[in-house]
């Protein structure tokens, strides 16, 4: 089954496209449900950087988002949205209030200020254009788009991190079902292998060649370098699914979901991260939520061990595969 297609826009319905700025390490993604797909987002992060979460609570009235935007650049990336909504808007996509159609654009946004030029951000320009190559397509993966500028283990402070980036899986059932899932990983701890237990990207030793752990170095105090570098992580995730939820049901998915972020980031969750999960439902097929959620843990650990073998060199930071063939060198 080569023609099958491994990352999120198997699901049905679904686009992405990404803008990304090489030169100032930014850059932001955007997946696109047009027709509408019911919505569900879990913030599990210390430190997160939303718009429009608040309206996914199963309580709210708005059925269906029209876009999910990632973004870099911190708190201004918000402003790519601007641009999302306005590419829906011109074609005719929204919340029919009776007035108008007001496109439902929820986002999260992560801190890439680090790397490249903190002064060049995703805006509503940004957004737009990222609208505009968006496609059916598979998704491009590696330094591209809201993981430009990502980056893992930064612990110990940006000069001892991971270059990492965004990553995309999708698993398909016999009966049709497909679960998948699209991370962009700039986290504080370590990603892990979660087979072997061993970390693949994250905070390297500065005292020998490999990767520092937490757990030693720690002790009852984090590093001076956790309280300097507060508030620049954050693991952003959409799941998506063709199966049929509610807004209740997708917000428990995109509760498991987040357990795919534990199986392969550690630590995770922490005061410091602005760990976000989406999830997308847009489609007709019949499915037990709990199975549903069960494969989009699995779904998204697998997009994030994918974002991490994907990335390449920039910035100054290795990546993975980079590191992995020099410390081999070494042995």
């Amino acid at each position: 089954m080569s023609d099958v297609n491994p990352t999120l826009t198997a699901v049905p319905g679904l686009w992405v496209g990404h803008w990304s700025d090489l030169a100032a390490g930014t850059g932001c993604t955007v997946v696109l449900c047009p027709a509408g797909a019911v919505a569900g987002v879990d913030v599990r992060g210390g430190a997160p950087g939303t718009r429009e979460t608040a309206l996914l609570a199963p309580t709210c009235v708005v059925e269906r988002v029209h876009a999910v935007l990632l973004a870099g650049g911190s708190a201004f990336g918000l402003a790519a949205a601007d641009g999302v909504a306005r590419w829906l808007e011109e074609r005719g996509f929204g919340f029919d209030t009776g007035l108008a159609r007001v496109p439902i654009v929820s986002a999260a946004v992560l801190f890439d200020l680090p790397l490249g030029r903190a002064d060049v951000r995703p805006d509503a320009a940004a957004g737009y254009a990222a609208c505009q190559a968006a496609s059916s397509a598979p998704v491009a993966q590696g330094n591209v788009g809201a993981a430009t500028g990502a980056s893992a283990g930064k612990w110990l402070g940006f000069a001892h991190a991971t270059k990492t980036g965004l990553g995309s899986s999708a698993i398909w059932l016999p009966n049709g079902l497909i679960v998948a899932a699209l991370a962009v990983v700039n986290a504080l701890g370590n990603v892990i292998d979660p087979l072997t237990g061993r970390p693949i990207a994250g905070a390297r030793d500065p005292e020998r060649a490999g990767f520092a752990s937490p757990l030693e170095r720690w002790g009852y105090a984090p590093p001076a370098s956790m309280a300097l570098s507060a508030l620049q992580h954050t693991t952003l995730a959409v799941v998506a699914t063709n199966a049929t939820l509610s807004k209740a049901m997708a917000q428990r998915v995109a509760m498991m979901a987040h357990d795919g972020l534990a199986r392969t980031i550690n630590p995770v969750h922490t005061l410091l991260d602005g760990d976000v999960v989406f999830a997308l439902s847009a489609g007709e097929v019949e499915a037990d939520v709990s199975v549903v959620g069960t494969l989009a843990a699995e779904a998204l650990a697998q997009a994030v061990l994918r974002a991490v073998w994907g990335a390449e060199d920039a910035y100054g930071l290795p990546c993975a595969a980079t590191l992995q063939q020099r410390w081999r060198g070494q042995d």
